[in-house]
């Protein structure tokens, strides 16, 4: 076997060059297609408004330069799940609501209220140290949370009970400007809890004060106009997540109704020939079964890459598509390219996700979901076109 590695080889992925650096790997991040996919939204949302949600450093993406986008596209009303996450977006987007899933534990409360912050009540405690803060202010505002089947945050049943019962001292001080819930399964809409969540938010609407209601995230959208009600809060969609899985469409064939929104490529570190045998990376999980060319790209499991991959997934140099083979180590990623009619050259980018190879798709070989093959690309440098 021998190593190919032919020094100067010019640079192929846009490296920069004013800086001297070079780019071993990018996340390029579309802010038009996020745009684009937010008024998707709208349009399906009809008369009802449309929240973004861009908790996670906007689904990995970058909330600093996506808020704002959505923010021109007209969004005025924003989710996070931390407080440090609302406190760094409040001067993005200074005019928005920005809504705090998390909720208001104590300690939390006077930055809520400096930083012009939302909660999202989530028990009676909350509820209480929020209407404890609002005494003699005319009312803060803030957003009642119930669980309707979740069971992680929200009010559970016999929290709703009392707080129905008491609501008029209990609410003292807090201005209810909306009522949400979460669906467990909306990504499976033949699934029963979908309609069972609905009843019991219906229920829990009508033991509460009238206000603004929001059930449906990226996938409850979809669903149909009934899980809409006054506010839908999409979030995976909008960073290029297919909203409509195959088997909840009349045709299993049709695209994506989002735009592709993050492209991840990297460059091709090395190139070697090995012999029939051979093995590949650690613990030699992968043997040739023929004479093979393999090439090394600089993205691991560092960069957030799942070692789920090694020898399952799949990337593309040239629009055409080659094994991963061998484990997925902390920087490094291996391919077979033995079938490609040219061979990639030192430099060549390589696409793990965008255009060729879809976000689900590399969610579902790696045996998990959109949300955390896009929130674990931490470490890969981002540029951002409009």
């Amino acid at each position: 076997m021998d190593a190919m590695s032919p020094a100067g080889h010019p640079a192929r992925m846009g490296a920069r060059d004013n800086e001297g650096e070079f780019e071993a790997a990018r996340l390029t991040v579309r802010l038009g297609a996020i745009a684009a996919n937010y008024g998707t939204y709208r349009r399906v949302a009809g008369a009802c408004a449309v929240a973004a949600v861009v908790k996670a450093d906007g689904y990995g993406l970058g909330a600093a330069k996506v808020a704002p986008a959505l923010a021109q596209a007209g969004c005025d009303t924003f989710f996070v799940a931390r407080l440090e996450e609302g406190i760094a977006l409040r001067p993005l987007v200074p005019e928005a609501r920005i809504f705090v899933l998390d909720g208001a534990m104590p300690s939390a409360v006077p930055a809520l209220i400096r930083f012009c912050l939302t909660p999202v009540l989530n028990n009676l405690a909350q509820i209480a140290a929020w209407s404890a803060a609002g005494a003699g202010t005319g009312g803060l505002d803030a957003v009642l949370h119930v669980d309707t089947g979740m069971n992680r945050l929200g009010l559970p049943p016999e929290e709703l009970a009392i707080l129905a019962d008491e609501r008029d001292r209990r609410l003292a001080g807090v201005n209810v400007v909306l009522v949400m819930s979460h669906l467990a399964c909306a990504d499976e809409p033949g699934n029963r809890m979908n309609q069972q969540q609905l009843s019991r938010f219906r229920q829990a609407l009508a033991m509460l004060p009238p206000a603004p209601a929001s059930l449906a995230a990226s996938h409850g959208t979809m669903l149909s106009p009934d899980y809409h009600f006054d506010l839908v809060r999409p979030g995976v969609a909008l960073y290029g997540a297919d909203p409509q899985k195959p088997e909840g469409r009349a045709d299993r064939s049709a695209p994506n109704l989002m735009q592709t929104a993050a492209v991840l490529t990297a460059r091709v570190l090395q190139l070697r020939r090995i012999d029939l045998g051979e093995s590949v990376g650690y613990a030699a999980t992968f043997h040739a079964k023929r004479p093979s060319m393999i090439a090394t790209i600089a993205l691991g499991y560092a960069d957030g890459i799942p070692r789920a991959l090694s020898n399952k997934g799949v990337v593309a140099i040239g629009g055409a598509r080659v094994p991963v083979v061998g484990r997925v180590s902390m920087d490094l990623m291996t391919l077979d390219v033995s079938d490609l009619s040219t061979p990639p050259q030192l430099g060549d980018a390589v696409e793990l996700m965008g255009d060729s190879i879809s976000l689900g798709e590399v969610a579902e070989r790696a045996g998990t979901n959109e949300y955390e093959i896009l929130t674990r690309l931490r470490r890969v440098p981002k540029s951002y076109e409009a």
